[in-house]
């Protein structure tokens, strides 16, 4: 289990809310979880990431939220 940290601005582009997507990937470009597919507000978030089903290996998760995108790699040992 692992905690994946970020922050929205305030008024991000003039609105209140941003419509945010956080998907993790695994090595082939392969979308193996979403852990946010909504709506939210400016401030700052954590989510747990829970890979007890997935095998050891590099992973990504991008987080892309109004037109904002970064993607991160990690790698999961177990």
């Amino acid at each position: 289990v692992t905690k994946i940290n970020f922050s929205l601005p305030t008024r991000l582009y003039g609105q209140a809310t941003q419509y945010t997507v956080l998907k993790i990937y695994n090595s082939l470009g392969e979308e193996v979880r979403t852990l946010v597919n909504q709506s939210l507000a400016a401030g700052m978030y954590e989510y747990e990431f829970n890979a007890e089903s997935l095998a050891s290996g590099t992973y990504f998760y991008r987080l892309e939220s109004g037109e904002f995108s970064m993607t991160k790699r990690f790698v999961l040992l177990k």
